[in-house]
C-alpha cells in the first residue's frame, strides 16, 4: 500500500507540470497512505469505524476508493460461494453481507474494520474492527468472541468480515473451543473446513487433532 501510494503521489507531482486534472492522484495517494498506516502499526482506528458499525463523514469521503476496491475484491473472491454457512447452534460464518443478507440474521457480528454496515440494514450489528491479514489484538479477539454468546440470545447470529475466510473463521474457531463445542483449535479447524468454506487459520504444529 505504501508502494502504490507513493507512486501515486509521484504521478500526481510530476503530472501537474502537465495539467492539475493530475492531481486527482492525490485521492486515491493519500487513501492508500492511511491503509499503510494501518498496517504499520496504527491498526483498525485508521478507518474510525463505530461500534455500531457506521463511519465518519471524513473516512467515507477519504477511503471511498479505497472501499470500492475492497468490495470489488470481496466479489471476486466469494462470488462463486454461498454467502454464509451454518456452523453451530444459530451462529453462521460468511462475507461481508447486503442489507437484505444481514436482516436474515437477529445480529451481525461484523470484523471488517474497512467496509461499512450497509444503508438500510435493520437488524442488530456489532463491529469489532479488525485489519484484515494482521493478528488481532487479544483484547478484541476477546470482545467479538463474548459478542457471539450475548448475541444468540436475540437469535441467529452472523460473523463476518469481507470474505468470511480469515478474521471471522479465527473468531468461530475460537468461539467453538471456548464454548467446549470443539476440544481444541484443530478441531475447530476442521469444523469450519467442512462447512465448505475456505478458512485459512494458523494452527499450531504441534497442536493436537
Amino acid at each position: 500500500y505504501a508502494l502504490v501510494a507513493a507512486l501515486a503521489l509521484a504521478g500526481a507531482v510530476a503530472g501537474a507540470f502537465v495539467s492539475v486534472l493530475w492531481l486527482i492522484l492525490l485521492w486515491p495517494a493519500l487513501a492508500l497512505a492511511i491503509v499503510a498506516f494501518a498496517y504499520a502499526g496504527a491498526g483498525a482506528r485508521v478507518f474510525q469505524k463505530a461500534a455500531d458499525g457506521s463511519i465518519s463523514l471524513a473516512s467515507r469521503v477519504l477511503l471511498l476508493l479505497y472501499r470500492l476496491g475492497a468490495r470489488i475484491n470481496a466479489w471476486i473472491w466469494t462470488r462463486k460461494l454461498p454467502p454464509h454457512v451454518a456452523i453451530a447452534d444459530g451462529v453462521f460464518l460468511g462475507r461481508f453481507p447486503t442489507a437484505a443478507e444481514g436482516d436474515a440474521f437477529g445480529t451481525v457480528i461484523d470484523l471488517a474494520g474497512e467496509l461499512e454496515r450497509p444503508r438500510g440494514v435493520t437488524c442488530r450489528w456489532t463491529a469489532v474492527a479488525m485489519v484484515d491479514l494482521l493478528p488481532p489484538s487479544p483484547e478484541a479477539q476477546a470482545q467479538a468472541v463474548a459478542a457471539i454468546e450475548d448475541a444468540r440470545s436475540h437469535g441467529t447470529v452472523l460473523v463476518c468480515c469481507a470474505l468470511g475466510f480469515q478474521r471471522s473463521a479465527g473468531v468461530v474457531a475460537e468461539w467453538l473451543v471456548t464454548s467446549g463445542r470443539s476440544p481444541t483449535p484443530a478441531q475447530a479447524h476442521k469444523r469450519l473446513a467442512a462447512s465448505g468454506r475456505p478458512v485459512h487459520l494458523r494452527i499450531a504444529a504441534d497442536e493436537p487433532a
